[in-house]
């Protein structure tokens, strides 16, 4: 039976819930550390600068990465950036991850966990033209899916597993929308605040199915870090997340200043692309901040590889403390349940 639910916004409230407050491990909060010394971090990124990387460069414009001892060094991540490898070689302190591409390297033996999220759910997205409704009619169809290579071990093994995919409907995704303009039979992976935004200013609004909107577990943006770096500094660790997901709480209360570092890391993004971003995490998936949680569930974690069962990479038993958040963060947190439900209501949902 098909489903009828529309592609895009039918329940993106659920992709971007922002968790800001204290580090999975940490099990309460504490005082910022003040250093004379600052403690010299390097945190490499998974792709360029962009909005979807706000809250870290936030913390970083605005000194919020001082505020807790800490000297942060970003460096911007892309296609031919092996993030994992630089994090376990020691290049990098902390790495932004992908929950199933941990579990995949904790199953090799690689010593990493992750220790917190940004994103509770993934931005993720199939990309096709306007005649495709659904995601069973690209596989009705054996539309060609354009992904890239880290997709195999990610969201297309729960697609093959949920809608029956193949890996004959494969084709090798360069990151590039050129093709998907010039083939109306195209389909291809995608960010939901990148691609369809670029297909748009091209001429073509695109379907675009949500991952998350169908029951993709994986969260996103998550950090990782080594065995060694938890159990030799965990103080550091801690104040690194702390310091990280105040960063988000203050870049979605007012960008600008994140904004401006990421387009100095970044010169190709226009005012126009980050306004974009920016207005994707904030407006179209009903971004839910709640401070004192940046919280990896193990249970959920376990179902982010297609039945594999494996949660070894969340670092999370017996060091996850429930958090009493602040009152001024409840009714914030309130407010936006509020506006999110009278948006879904004034949109029939």
């Amino acid at each position: 039976m098909r489903d009828t639910r529309k592609p895009l916004i039918s329940s993106a409230k659920h992709c971007l819930s922002v968790l800001a407050g204290s580090l999975a491990i940490a099990g309460s909060l504490s005082a910022p550390v003040m250093a004379a010394d600052l403690d010299e971090v390097v945190f490499g990124t998974n792709w360029f600068a962009q909005a979807e990387h706000g809250g870290f460069y936030q913390a970083k414009a605005t000194g919020i990465y001082e505020k807790y001892g800490l000297d942060v060094s970003i460096e911007m991540g892309g296609p031919q950036v092996n993030g994992m490898q630089l994090l376990v070689a020691g290049k990098r302190d902390f790495s932004m991850g992908y929950p199933i591409g941990n579990i995949k390297a904790v199953e090799q033996g690689l010593p990493v966990k992750t220790v917190a999220a940004a994103f509770q759910g993934d931005p993720q997205a199939l990309i096709a033209h306007p005649n495709v409704k659904s995601l069973e009619q690209i596989k009705e169809e054996g539309l060609p899916v354009y992904i890239a290579a880290f997709a195999n071990t990610t969201f297309w093994p729960w697609l093959k597993t949920k809608y029956g995919y193949t890996d004959d409907m494969i084709r090798p995704y360069a990151f590039s929308i050129a093709p998907f303009l010039a083939d109306e039979s195209i389909v291809q992976q995608g960010y939901l605040s990148s691609e369809p935004f670029a297909m748009e200013k091209a001429g073509v609004k695109p379907s675009v199915f949500l991952l998350a909107d169908y029951g993709y577990p994986a969260y996103a943006t998550t950090i990782e870090t080594t065995d060694k770096m938890i159990d030799e500094n965990p103080d550091l660790v801690r104040r690194f997340v702390q310091a990280s997901m105040e960063g988000w709480a203050s870049y979605f209360k007012d960008p600008a200043a994140g904004n401006k570092l990421i387009q100095e890391a970044n010169p190709e993004m226009t005012d126009e692309q980050i306004e974009v971003g920016f207005a994707f995490l904030i407006i179209v998936h009903g971004v839910m901040f709640l401070a004192g949680c940046s919280f990896c569930s193990e249970l959920r974690q376990s179902h982010c590889c297609c039945s594999r069962g494996r949660s070894e990479g969340v670092h999370v038993a017996g060091l996850c403390g429930e958090i009493e958040a602040g009152r001024q963060q409840l009714q914030l947190l309130h407010q936006l349940h509020v506006k999110r439900d009278r948006r879904e209501a004034s949109e029939g949902y």
